[in-house]
């Protein structure tokens, strides 16, 4: 008797249906294509607390205050100077000479150049007298003592409103790759890593050796320590790299706008590489989302750039892969067309030499 047990079939129905259920599988893979691998993670796109939030097109954020660094452009003017004293009158010094009680047609109220030999002609009735070696105290009495020869107790007030030996500091200063400007007679002065406030009181105090109470401006002209990168992968050809100035108020958008777009070897995948201090040991990844920010024109991922910023615009796959093709197959292309040129060539030496043959046989 046959104990074995019956081979069990399954029912030609459920085979079909298995068929019918694995072809639309098939066909909804196809469909659907291939999905790229997530890079940099689901993490990035989750919700982070407020304060962590980076700045965006419509919730942007002002900069920290500006801190000079090499190679900016400050621009200073000097609002005061005037020299320590006791102050000595030198030639071709300007004074503002006014005095009271004078003559109705022959006043003294104005400025009086010091000439080269010291004296001020302080008109044709009052003569001249000579200031050159005296402090402004000094120059005041002597105007005084010789006015009261002519006039019936003059008052006479003396001012310094320039010196001739007073090198001008107003001008456009480059702060140097050690972090200092130039002020030529006045010294060299360390700016860099302070903000404007801090270069203004610094050269206050610096000039303060030479200026009494002296007051400065300070701005920056050239901003030119701040920027932001734009890298555009070249496809296998190599990356273009665009270092861009910042000014506070880049976004996404204006970082391909000022690039001119995306290039023929560029895809939409954007994303801000944001640098962290080297101790971290992590990288800040801003995925953008190019088709949202450009047709759909939203700012959720249109971040503001900030000092530093690398704005990564990744190749084209499709090109990319043609072109690691091209470096491939060019040196055999190369070599293979050395052959058959070589081929050709001598095939064409040995028609040419059966043909002279044949005519040598003919004679």
């Amino acid at each position: 008797m046959n104990t074995a047990h019956p081979i069990l079939r399954p029912p030609p129905s459920c085979l079909c249906l298995f068929a019918l259920v694995l072809l639309a599988a098939g066909v909804a893979a196809s469909l659907t294509g291939c999905r790229p691998f997530d890079y940099y993670g689901k993490s990035l796109q989750a919700p982070v607390p407020q304060a962590m939030e980076p700045p965006r097109e419509k919730s942007m954020v002002s900069l920290p205050a500006y801190r000079v660094e090499p190679p900016d452009i400050l621009q200073i003017e000097m609002l005061k100077m005037v020299p320590l004293p006791p102050y000595r009158i030198e030639a071709y010094d300007v004074l503002q000479i006014r005095a009271v009680g004078t003559l109705l047609d022959q006043p003294i109220d104005g400025p009086y150049l010091v000439e080269g030999e010291g004296t001020v002609n302080l008109g044709p009735t009052y003569g001249t007298i000579r200031l050159g070696g005296m402090t402004i105290e000094e120059a005041t009495t002597a105007i005084t003592q010789q006015l009261s020869q002519i006039l019936r107790a003059p008052e006479v007030s003396v001012q310094l409103l320039r010196t001739a030996g007073t090198q001008p500091l107003t001008g456009q200063y480059l702060v140097g790759p050690d972090g200092t400007i130039n002020l030529r007679t006045y010294g060299v002065v360390h700016v860099a890593g302070k903000t404007i406030v801090e270069i203004k009181l610094t050269l206050q105090k610096h000039l303060a050796q030479f200026f009494d109470s002296p007051e400065v401006s300070v701005d920056v002209l050239g901003y030119n320590s701040k920027v932001f990168y734009v890298i555009t992968d070249g496809a296998g050809l190599g990356d273009s790299v665009r270092r861009i100035p910042i000014t506070g108020n880049e976004t996404v958008l204006d970082a391909v706008a000022t690039v001119g777009g995306l290039s023929q070897l560029s895809s939409k995948e954007v994303w801000v590489a944001r640098p962290a201090p080297g101790e971290f040991g992590c990288e800040q990844i801003l995925p953008v989302d190019y088709a949202a920010i450009t047709r759909g024109g939203s700012a959720a991922t249109n971040y503001q750039l900030l000092p530093g910023d690398r704005v990564f615009i990744a190749e084209d796959n499709l090109i990319g892969f043609n072109n690691f093709l091209n470096k491939l197959t060019a040196p055999v292309e190369r070599l293979m067309g050395m052959a058959s040129l070589t081929s050709s060539m001598v095939r064409s030496y040995q028609t040419m030499g059966r043909g002279y043959n044949s005519r040598r046989s003919g004679f």
